[in-house]
């Protein structure tokens, strides 16, 4: 049981640094605190191409992994105490 609980501790702190990666690559929208700070300027050139769709896709995909991760090490929690 613990084999299993380090494990997806382990996986789970590697998805967790994928998934920051991978939200960080998303290309900003506007608005929000980036305007606030002088990057106002926003250009609809290149918006939803297919690298961003795929990137959206896998997106998803590692947050689906990661709450499977969250809620198997939770269950674990509660089965080993």
């Amino acid at each position: 049981m613990t084999a299993l609980k380090i494990t997806l501790q382990v996986f789970l702190l590697l998805t967790s640094g994928l998934l920051m990666l991978l939200i960080l690559m998303h290309k900003g929208k506007g608005g929000g605190l980036s305007e606030m700070f002088g990057g106002g300027f926003s250009s609809n050139l290149g918006s939803s191409g297919v690298a961003e769709r795929n990137l959206n896709r896998i997106t998803v995909l590692v947050i689906g992994v990661w709450t499977v991760a969250v809620i198997l090490l939770d269950l674990i929690h509660k089965w080993a105490t």
